[in-house]
């Protein structure tokens, strides 16, 4: 039966409305993205959800699933795929804004809390820039950069562009390692002196470069890998 067919009271999208999100299972919430589910096989919206998560284990190995990957599911096209992606990176990111305009990051710890959540399930390397004022407040960040870091990808005119625009006094510079493992690479290192170097000339001073692993990071102001 189609859940449009459903009682009222027994409808995800109704019962949202009804009950707030909070009271929805996380395949009813899943449903409701999904819109509809695989009527050749008798499958309604939420049947679908379910096996997407029975094949998945939960959300959080979700978010780190591929359309191709979610479409392996009956009922979950490209379309359907995009929109499930689309909405658990919005939680992401809300999951990652606890910082406010105008807080100080006083040590890496604190940039590490407030990034980690959005970082560590991604599946490629993502390069961000958060500009801070001079009394090192936060002002806003920017994604400079997605994929395996290097020199050309990671060019310090996409760097600090945001920066100068911001008028931003000093940045800190935040990237993830897919792997899990935060230890920084050759590469890393030479990308970051040369945006040490480039910082100086703009006078616009980079106060780290943080590495974001799973449950971990690298930071490189704490283990005194940033030049002076």
């Amino acid at each position: 039966m189609s859940i449009k067919n459903w009682p009222e009271e027994d409808r995800p999208r109704e019962r949202l409305h009804r009950q707030g999100a909070e009271a929805l299972s996380d395949a009813e919430l899943l449903s409701i993205l999904l819109v509809t589910g695989d009527s050749n096989a008798g499958l309604t919206a939420l049947d679908c959800s379910r096996r997407l998560l029975e094949e998945h284990l939960n959300l959080r190995n979700l978010t780190r699933a591929s359309c191709d990957e979610m479409c392996r599911t009956p009922g979950v096209g490209p379309v359907k795929a995009s929109r499930i992606q689309a909405a658990l990176e919005i939680g992401r990111r809300v999951a990652g804004q606890k910082r406010q305009m105008g807080r100080v990051f006083q040590i890496s710890q604190d940039v590490f809390d407030s990034y980690s959540a959005r970082l560590r399930d991604a599946r490629q390397e993502t390069f961000t820039v958060i500009l801070l004022d001079s009394k090192n407040r936060y002002l806003r960040e920017e994604t400079v950069a997605l994929g395996s870091l290097n020199q050309s990808i990671v060019h310090p005119r996409e760097v600090f562009r945001p920066a100068i625009q911001g008028v931003a006094a000093s940045v800190i510079l935040l990237h993830n390692h897919p792997s899990g493992d935060p230890s920084p690479s050759e590469e890393d290192v030479r990308v970051t002196e040369r945006l040490v170097e480039a910082g100086k000339l703009l006078g616009i001073r980079v106060l780290d470069h943080i590495i974001v692993g799973d449950g971990r990071y690298f930071s490189f102001f704490d283990q005194r890998r940033l030049s002076e």
